[in-house]
């Protein structure tokens, strides 16, 4: 028999292996330098970002999938990323940042620099 309990905006289903976030929509991180973003089952996780200027980004990938890390308007763009490898990037002017995976285009992100 399947169970469904709601705890702090997350609905989660036991009895199964399914955890569906009920919580509006993406999820927004506020972080300071250094921050992480990971990069799993083909997402980026957090989708929303905001940092500091002169912060420096951290994305890992944890997918058995190559990922790129590329920014729209060519600012940056990484190597494939296999599983467990990083890039860093450093956001030194403050604007909003939309990102991309150049191997999978549907995976995207946006990174506010305050």
């Amino acid at each position: 028999m399947q169970t469904n309990a709601i705890r702090r905006g997350f609905l989660v289903l036991l009895g199964s292996s399914m955890l569906i976030a009920a919580s509006g929509g993406m999820s927004v991180a506020r972080a300071e330098s250094p921050s992480a973003v990971v990069i799993k089952n083909f997402m980026f996780s957090p989708m929303e970002l905001t940092v500091k200027a002169g912060s420096t980004v951290t994305w890992k990938n944890l997918d058995g999938e190559p990922h790129t890390v590329v920014n729209d308007s060519g600012m940056f763009r990484s190597a494939a990323l296999d599983q467990n490898d990083t890039y860093q990037f450093k956001f030194d002017k403050p604007g909003v940042y939309k990102v991309f995976c150049g191997i999978h285009p549907n995976m995207k992100e946006t990174i506010t620099v305050q």
